[in-house]
């Protein structure tokens, strides 16, 4: 039974945004508007990812000052909370859409469940499997990025070319998973929830180095 007639994204359409925004000039830094609110976070999850990628390659290297690393971590911290952050809201506003959660209550730590008896708990959220497909996106990027470089050999793009090759088959079958996945919980038959990261490093009341700071201070 199809609990409500909503229309989900495809995954072959989030696959595309994230190609689209790689190649787009001036992203990450900038971020165009993006049309729907689940789209604005689909888009906001992957312009995080996008800068946090590039804040790791940066911390990888070994001729700048020690301030410059630490510059690099701090800014990976603050991207990738911004980024699960970003999964959240796409988990909650998918189970909405869905009718799988009450509205007011899906922002909260303890939503309303509208669950249908018998519908199957998924362990993986949309939310995070489109996380994952933006991290693929910046994978493909980058490997046929080596596949076209010509200050390497010829052995080494070809490498590439095997790598870059496995990676679109490993993003098609997970796009494929999150296809099935939302068919699923549209028809009743699967369900998924939002699982809060609560990261505690970040958060001055629970990480216990920063408690002692605030106290010294």
């Amino acid at each position: 039974m199809t609990l409500v007639p909503v229309e989900l994204p495809a995954a072959s359409a989030i696959v595309a945004l994230h190609d689209r925004l790689l190649a787009a000039p001036g992203w990450p830094a900038e971020q165009p508007a993006a049309p729907g609110d689940l789209w604005h976070w689909v888009q906001t999850n992957h312009r995080n990812n996008s800068l946090l990628w590039a804040e790791e390659d940066l911390a990888r290297r070994t001729t700048v000052a020690a301030a410059e690393i630490a510059a690099n971590k701090r800014a990976i911290d603050g991207y990738n909370q911004a980024r699960n952050d970003a999964t959240e809201r796409v988990d909650e506003i998918m189970l909405v859409n869905l009718g799988l959660v009450d509205a007011s209550s899906a922002r909260t730590d303890a939503p309303v469940s509208r669950v249908p008896a018998g519908a199957r708990l998924n362990s993986e959220t949309a939310g995070s499997m489109i996380d994952r497909l933006s991290i693929m996106a910046l994978k493909v990027h980058a490997m046929r990025a080596q596949t076209e470089r010509q200050d390497v050999d010829e052995a080494h793009r070809a490498a590439s070319r095997v790598k870059l090759a496995r990676l679109l088959q490993q993003r098609q079958d997970l796009a494929d998973c999150l296809d099935e996945l939302l068919r699923d919980a549209a028809a009743g038959r699967a369900v998924f929830k939002v699982y809060r990261q609560f990261k505690m490093y970040n958060d001055p009341r629970f990480n216990p180095e920063l408690v002692k700071e605030g106290k010294s201070s």
